[in-house]
């Protein structure tokens, strides 16, 4: 599945925000200018999985999703676990973090809801800004910042996954890698790991995706009634 700002424990107070999830994600479409000089050391066999992925997600009217948040150390042992779920709808979309935080875009403005704190943030929506959107995760993120492989095939329960290799063009980023798994029969995006140089680990996976839900354009709007006592922040 660009912003994907503190959280409601600990546990998310130490790990990257969804803001700053997504901030990562838009390194994969920040760079153009390597596109060219790149494309030929990439893999053809990964380009046609990923290149499915994108054509299957433009398909969808709007799309329900549950997914799951993963922090691991460096030899892979869990950290902590978050519940999360994704509404998208055109250029709107809505993330929502189990008890820490909520992103309303409704393609116009930005409302970014910390729990904890009672506070709302709200910002000016830009799709000309290479922050990533979550439509931005699912569709062409690949082809111009990373050199990407395929690995092969793995199983997970009775599902057929595809491994894709990602490695940044851009040496001075935070991360040195990611890793996607692709649904082989679904095609789509299944789990995603970005491997950061701290060693820290940070994985995404889809416990669930709807591409033809019924989502009310309310759902994209943030309504203060809702939230008693919330502070706002309006920084448009």
């Amino acid at each position: 599945m660009d912003e994907f700002q503190s959280d409601s424990n600990s546990f998310m107070r130490k790990q990257p925000t969804l803001k700053f999830y997504f901030l990562l994600i838009s390194y994969f479409i920040a760079c153009i200018a390597h596109a060219q000089k790149v494309s030929v050391q990439n893999d053809p066999e990964a380009k046609k999985v990923l290149d499915a992925v994108s054509g299957n997600f433009k398909k969808y009217k709007s799309v329900k999703a549950a997914f799951v948040f993963k922090n691991e150390d460096a030899k892979g042992k869990v950290l902590g676990i978050k519940k999360g779920s994704l509404f998208m709808k055109g250029n709107k979309y809505r993330i929502t973090l189990v008890g820490g935080q909520d992103i309303f875009c409704n393609g116009v403005n930005i409302w970014t809801y910390d729990e904890a704190a009672n506070e709302v943030t709200i910002a000016k929506f830009d799709p000309n800004q290479s922050t990533i959107t979550p439509q931005k995760l699912f569709t062409n993120f690949y082809d111009k910042d990373f050199l990407y492989r395929l690995n092969g095939d793995k199983k997970e329960g009775a599902k057929q996954l595809q491994e894709i290799e990602l490695t940044p063009i851009d040496k001075s980023k935070s991360f040195f890698k990611v890793y996607l798994w692709v649904d082989k029969t679904a095609k789509n995006i299944y789990s995603t790991k970005i491997m950061e140089k701290s060693g820290v680990h940070y994985v995404y996976t889809l416990s669930s995706l709807n591409g033809n839900a019924g989502v009310g354009d309310d759902v994209f709007v943030f309504d203060p009634k809702k939230y008693p006592g919330v502070e706002q922040v309006d920084l448009r």
